[in-house]
């Protein structure tokens, strides 16, 4: 209740040594509650900025003495004989598998969990998209090692005529060449399939959240204007949304490239004798699964390093994507402005 003098009852509580809580005080209060904050803010960031440096000077530390002793061109050479006093190793073709298969993740992701957000979100009533929603954020509580498991035993036998009729169809491109070894649920174009079922979860929550909240009177103007369901969707949900979808994207990108489980139990390892094939119904290794592979075999620092040279090589690659994405997005948003 207001006082006579016009002050609410609020400002007559008493503080701990009697006085009556004044305007000054509160505001004090409430400053030094910023203060305590912003400063837990900001040493969080510049906590993880440590980390994330630390973790790459590890790595430079740590690799660069074998890439010294490397007998081979680290970025262009198809052996890996990481020991021994002749070591002779080199990435080529780990960087090659684990690109194409993120890349094919990523074309099959992306567009599919565009699509089941915009339906989740503009299409489907509510008493559909919120089991709708939670249905597929449950594919993200998956262990890798179920979906790689459920691709070699079960989706594995499926992809079989799949492979055979893009070698139908587009085999005279050295892209999709299919010889049948390997087997089409230990290629690359597998993989990356398995790999777009475990980041969809990632880009369709990301995407459907970012589409919730495009202005209603944005999706109601253009309505007004005559637009139809899916003009007013061009014109005002993705455009709304793109910085999101971007960041989605690439959040899945390095899911994508840096998973190991399942893709060392699909992926067949190629031969390094046997001649470079840039078909996507190829086998090979990643940079994941080649050091969970060979991870019982780090028993001296030369070939610990190697694998650490080639840990280094991912590191930057998904430093460089993140890195990307975020100049991508602040040009977009510069834009909207």
């Amino acid at each position: 209740m207001p006082s006579i003098t016009g002050h609410s009852a609020i400002d007559e509580l008493p503080t701990e040594d009697g006085r009556p809580l004044l305007e000054a005080d509160r505001a004090d209060t409430g400053r030094l509650g910023d203060r305590i904050f912003g400063g837990l803010a900001t040493g969080s960031g510049i906590f993880v900025v440590v980390l994330v440096t630390l973790v790459g000077v590890f790595l430079v530390i740590q690799a660069v003495p074998s890439l010294l002793n490397n007998n081979a061109n680290f970025l262009t050479s198809r052996e890996w004989v990481a020991s021994g006093t002749d070591p002779r190793f080199g990435i080529v073709d780990l960087l090659w598998a684990t690109i194409i298969t993120s890349l094919i993740a990523m074309f099959i992701a992306v567009p599919l969990g565009v699509a089941v957000a915009l339906f989740i979100t503009q299409y489907a009533p509510d008493w559909l998209s919120k089991p709708a929603a939670a249905l597929v954020d449950l594919l993200a509580a998956v262990p890798s090692i179920v979906y790689g498991l459920w691709g070699l035993l079960v989706a594995g036998q499926y992809f079989e005529p799949i492979a055979k009729l893009i070698d139908t169809v587009l085999g005279w491109l050295p892209f999709f060449t299919y010889t049948g070894t390997p087997s089409a649920k230990s290629t690359l174009a597998f993989a990356g399939v398995i790999l777009a079922i475990m980041i969809l979860p990632i880009v369709t929550a990301i995407s459907r959240e970012v589409f919730a909240q495009v202005p209603t009177t944005h999706k109601e103007g253009a309505l007004a204007l005559g637009a139809t369901k899916w003009e007013m969707i061009r014109t005002a949900v993705l455009p709304f949304g793109k910085p999101g979808i971007i960041s989605a994207a690439m959040l899945g990108l390095g899911r994508a490239l840096g998973e190991t489980l399942a893709v060392t139990l699909l992926l067949s390892a190629l031969n390094t004798s046997d001649k470079f094939s840039f078909s996507i119904f190829g086998g090979g290794e990643t940079f994941a699964s080649r050091i969970a592979n060979d991870a019982g075999e780090f028993d001296s620092a030369q070939k610990t390093g190697a694998y650490i040279a080639a840990g280094l090589v991912l590191f930057i690659l998904t430093f460089i994507v993140n890195a990307a994405a975020r100049v991508v997005i602040d040009r977009r948003k510069a834009f909207s402005e």
